[in-house]
């Protein structure tokens, strides 16, 4: 016997982001979007844009934190062992190569002295 999916309809999610609250507020949303000249009066499609940028900021965050493990990985350590409670730091060297994945071209600026 088959299982039910339930599906829901792009009207159904709408409608349930009319009481969410995303980690990106909606002023911020709705100030990037207006310096980009895209302006909506409904909250919802505001929050529907924070959760569409949330989701690319997760993923480009992890795909950042796997570069890091596998450099890390990489690197000789002076002891031969690698720490089990290693804590990671994001750094550009990382950064970069994930952005590029997404098709992101980061360059370091020139230098003036």
């Amino acid at each position: 016997m088959p299982v039910a999916e339930e599906t829901l309809s792009i009207s159904d999610v709408i409608i349930q982001l009319q009481d969410y609250s995303p980690t990106i507020p909606d002023s911020i949303t709705t100030s990037i979007c207006s310096e980009a000249g895209f302006e909506t009066n409904d909250p919802r499609i505001v929050r529907l844009i924070s959760i569409a940028s949330q989701k690319f900021i997760a993923d480009v965050a992890n795909d950042a934190l796997q570069h890091c493990k596998v450099r890390l990985a990489t690197l000789p350590t002076k002891s031969g062992k690698v720490p089990k409670d290693r804590k990671f730091t994001l750094t550009m060297e990382d950064l970069a190569p994930a952005l590029n994945d997404y098709g992101i071209i980061v360059r370091k600026p020139p230098y003036f002295v």
